[in-house]
């Protein structure tokens, strides 16, 4: 069960058909995942239409739409900022500016080839080759970045198969892989065991005083057994 605006739904088998995965949605469950559906939703209307049948109850008057462990005055100041950032429509996005920077993307892979064959595989040749395609490869990922948060097409099927292209196709890497990562991210933003961004090896990296004790008693656990 999770809470939208106040509402109460059941999506314990809608989960496994949610098109941004299980994950995403059951770091949500018993949680206020209003802020979560408004960033996650472009088609608000559309996703509504399908929470219908989802829906088993409402929020008693008594009880807050927020987690204990948030400011309500800090989440309403939130709340509040991000209507009127999409009242100044800075959400909205300029297809014709994202082709230009696609256009230029493909230039500059072309080009690393291209000095290659033309001038050969010599040391300078080489490192022009390569900087041009490394330039090339970096802004292509962030280029997907934007593709995979729908933000680019007004309609999410072009901004999916536009990311395809891009990082199927020009990068090499599966687009479902990063979505299924990236979209938990965003779900749960630096949260221990919800954010894969922070799955990182306990012996390499270590966050915050808490994290430290927390992995540190883990391996000395693991070790007992």
């Amino acid at each position: 069960w999770l809470v939208i605006d106040r509402k109460v739904y059941d999506v314990s088998k809608f989960s496994k058909r949610h098109p941004g995965g299980s994950r995403v949605i059951s770091h949500y469950a018993g949680q206020d995942a209003t802020d979560a559906f408004e960033a996650f939703h472009s088609d608000k209307a559309l996703v509504k239409k399908y929470l219908k049948s989802l829906l088993i109850g409402e929020l008693a008057p008594n009880q807050p739409s927020f987690e204990s462990n948030k400011e309500k005055s800090l989440l309403e100041d939130f709340r509040e900022l991000r209507c009127s950032v999409e009242k100044m429509g800075l959400l909205r996005s300029n297809p014709s500016f994202f082709f230009l920077i696609f256009l230029h993307l493909l230039m500059l892979d072309a080009a690393s080839w291209l000095v290659v064959w033309y001038f050969g595989i010599s040391l300078v040749p080489f490192l022009v080759g390569m900087a041009l395609f490394t330039t090339a490869q970096i802004q292509m990922s962030w280029f997907q970045h934007d593709l995979g948060h729908c933000s680019v097409f007004r309609r999410p099927k072009w901004n999916r198969v536009m990311q395809i292209v891009v990082i199927d196709v020009l990068k090499g890497l599966p687009a479902s892989w990063w979505n299924h990562l990236h979209n938990q991210h965003h779900a749960k933003p630096n949260c221990f065991r919800k954010d894969p961004d922070l799955n990182m090896h306990p012996l390499l990296f270590s966050l915050g005083k808490t994290l430290s004790v927390e992995v540190s008693m883990e391996m000395s656990g693991e070790a007992k057994l």
